[in-house]
């Protein structure tokens, strides 16, 4: 009886919160967006003339806000912005790339056979002859679930092919999760952990389940020009190579050296794998690559804390879109990316807005609009790499990354199936408001890591990714899934991600009244919420702890 009535009085406390919160203007939100996606913001490209609309925009709302800058420091005062630097590379030329099996050499074509990236080490040339290939499983160094592919191996002068995925994602049960991916499954994982190791290279083979797209994808991603922060010891980040293989081509070179792929991909879903040598396979490639500095900004503003102003609580999201591209059949060229993501900052004006209004919170409450998130998380890795505030005293991040400009869910989601107690505590938040949280319908696809909060959790730092609800208020999960599908067919990374005034946006004016709810509480709060004790990231949050006391 007693539980219950605590049950009640919890959920009778959460109604008071959410009648208290501040209320939130679909009408700006609306014009934020429309400004922000108009084709005078030429979609928002980094490095462009719509860069520094956006950049200017977004400095002048956050002044009207009553916001102060929390930018880069220069001579004692901060800036409204954060100056990020970002490399740029492109392969010049043809990529020769020669592979000997049982004593026969061929060629391997770029873009078919093999998806070679610009090389983002440094080098300008990547020759190299006969190199050894080396297989690792799929590459993972897991010291918490006593977990290691490597067993020692040196991969020094060794091109190494790993696996997409975890090692449980076939078996669907495991040490990683089943089928939802960790970030041991994602390629950015396998590149940076063999240019750890001193790999010559990665090679991913391509599988279209586990890597939860097919090799067109692939290669159009992997073909292109390259983007990556300016790295002090990019060597440290990237081995020379990085590349993928298609999956049979892998299979019939495992088998001329006297091996059965699937075998080994079995082998390789147990603790007990060690590397296997490829025995009579060598690879040799040669290409040039053209690398560049260009300049973008973070734009940064923060509500300075009233106790505790060293500890801040990040709100964030990325301002940039795909800029001026390839002509749609309509013959439009201007990617404006309305929803993707002119509505995550809209959201973020109006969160800035409100915690302007009201009394200083305990803790400082920072907003950061990021840079250059199509091309890689670049602005938010680049902060979470050189950040403005330490990572050790930020509480928590929550990311604003495509929202629903339609009417309101009965409940909402996060990127990626991570546990953690800043989840917790959006969960027992949204009773106020009689929402419920759905949990990610593909872990396996792995959102969790393509978006803006990532950067800051592996790192350590709790972090979500919100994502808009799909079981609408009006209408049910038909009418919210059917406009999800619509969405991603018709306008996602297209020209058609464009504003359009039948928007009513009250969904996310109600989705905000939860979000900034939340923030409030953990910057009046002395509360440190962390990962799961079996979270990849929590050992990282871990090493930190004696700088939080």
């Amino acid at each position: 009886m007693k539980y219950a009535t605590l049950v009640l009085m919890g959920l009778a406390a959460a109604t008071v919160q959410a009648a208290d919160a501040p209320k939130f203007d679909a009408k700006r939100l609306s014009q934020d967006v429309k400004v922000l996606a108009s084709d005078e913001f030429e979609g928002r490209g980094p490095n462009t003339a719509g860069e520094t609309k956006t950049v200017d925009y977004l400095v002048e709302q956050f002044k009207a806000a009553g916001l102060q800058p929390g930018g880069d420091l220069a001579g004692g005062k901060r800036a409204w912005t954060q100056d990020v630097p970002l490399g740029r590379f492109e392969i010049k030329g043809p990529v020769a790339l020669n592979l000997v099996e049982g004593g026969k050499t061929r060629s391997l074509k770029q873009g078919e056979d093999m998806a070679v990236r610009a090389s983002m080490s440094g080098m300008k040339q990547v020759a190299f002859k006969n190199a050894p290939l080396v297989f690792v499983g799929y590459g993972v160094t897991a010291p918490e679930r006593k977990w290691d592919d490597f067993k020692g191996m040196d991969l020094k002068g060794k091109l190494a092919v790993v696996l997409i995925n975890d090692p449980d994602f076939e078996p669907g049960a495991g040490e990683f999760g089943g089928k939802a991916m960790t970030y041991y499954g994602r390629w950015t994982y396998k590149y940076e952990e063999m240019a750890r190791r001193g790999a010559l290279g990665t090679i991913i083979v391509h599988e279209t389940a586990p890597a939860s797209y097919g090799w067109a994808t692939v290669k159009n991603s992997n073909t292109n020009v390259m983007y990556d922060v300016v790295r002090k010891e990019p060597l440290k980040s990237h081995a020379p190579m990085e590349a993928w293989i298609q999956r049979d081509l892998a299979a019939s070179i495992f088998k001329s050296a006297g091996l059965d792929f699937e075998a080994l991909k079995k082998q390789a879903q147990t603790r007990g794998f060690k590397p296997v040598e490829l025995k009579g396979v060598t690879l040799s490639a040669d290409y040039a690559v053209d690398a560049q500095v260009i300049k973008s900004k973070n734009v940064v503003a923060i509500r300075p804390g009233s106790k505790q102003p060293d500890q801040v609580v990040i709100y964030s999201g990325h301002w940039d879109h795909l800029g001026v591209g390839q002509p749609d059949a309509k013959g439009d060229k201007v990617y404006n990316g309305a929803v993707d993501n002119a509505t995550g900052i809209a959201a973020m004006l109006e969160l800035a807005r409100a915690y302007g209004k009201a009394p200083a919170p305990a803790r400082s409450v920072v907003f950061l609009a990021v840079t250059a998130e199509e091309k890689g998380l670049l602005g938010s890795e680049y902060y979470a790499s050189n950040p403005l505030y330490p990572l050790a005293s930020t509480v928590g991040v929550i990311n604003l990354d495509a929202l629903s400009p339609y009417g309101p869910a009965n409940n909402f989601t996060i990127s990626g199936s991570a546990k953690l107690e800043l989840l917790d505590q959006l969960v027992a938040k949204a009773k106020g408001w009689n929402m419920q949280y759905s949990p990610d319908p593909k872990p396996e696809a792995g959102y969790f890591f393509r978006s803006d909060h990532f950067p800051f959790a592996k790192r350590g730092v709790p972090a979500i990714s919100f994502g808009s609800g799909n079981d609408w208020v009006q209408g049910g999960v038909k009418a919210g899934k059917a406009s999800e599908e619509a969405y991603t067919e018709k306008a996602y990374h297209q020209p058609a991600d464009n504003f359009d005034p039948s928007w009513p946006f009250t969904g996310m004016a109600r989705d905000l009244e939860l979000l900034y709810g939340l923030g409030s509480d953990l910057a009046n709060s002395g509360k440190w919420p962390n990962w799961a004790a079996d979270s990849e990231f929590r050992a990282a949050r871990d090493q930190s702890a004696s700088l939080r006391k």
